[in-house]
């Protein structure tokens, strides 16, 4: 696993040991950030279930101000140990997404959910909406390898597969 693009490229990120996660593969990656590029620089990025940080620290790499959370104290310190290997700085969470969700106080531009398979992404989805902690012209990145998921105020306006991930783009539904 590496950074793609920007400041950081080219540098190996540690890990998981075994299956149990799976970080999103460079290709998807790659295809992810290359139809956020006119986006990401200056926006600010919450990568939620941040694993290792893979997602976030590309985002970082390419200019963005990313939040991570992860409930797995494991999560949260390998993000933590990435994110020293790149000699940089962000805030770093451990919290389960429902909670974090309806705590936060600051708005995102980009929010990026890898859910772990059993997670109820549509619970989170629409807590995304209803506390607004989306910014009005902010889109939500929504990774799975399942079905995907609708909720009330967002409108899935593109949907990406690379390999066994598929990627749902949301932004706010406009009222017509």
């Amino acid at each position: 696993m590496r950074v793609i693009a920007g400041k950081h490229r080219g540098r190996v990120l540690a890990e998981f040991k075994g299956k149990d996660i799976r970080p999103t593969s460079d290709r998807a990656k790659e295809a992810v950030f290359n139809i956020l590029q006119t986006i990401i620089v200056g926006s600010d990025f919450l990568d939620l279930y941040c694993g290792s940080g893979n997602m976030g620290i590309e985002a970082l790499s390419r200019g963005a101000n990313p939040t991570f959370v992860d409930k797995s104290p494991e999560s949260v310190a390998l993000t933590k140990k990435n994110l020293e290997k790149i000699k940089e700085n962000a805030p770093v969470y451990t919290s389960d997404a429902l909670s974090f969700i309806n705590s936060v106080k600051v708005k995102f531009d980009v929010i990026f959910l890898d859910p772990p398979y059993k997670d109820n992404a549509e619970e989170v989805l629409k807590s995304i909406i209803r506390c607004g902690v989306l910014k009005s012209d902010g889109i939500i990145i929504y990774e799975h390898s399942g079905e995907s998921r609708d909720a009330e105020g967002l409108e899935r306006y593109d949907t990406r597969k690379y390999g066994v991930a598929t990627f749902d783009f949301y932004r706010t539904e406009v009222l017509k």
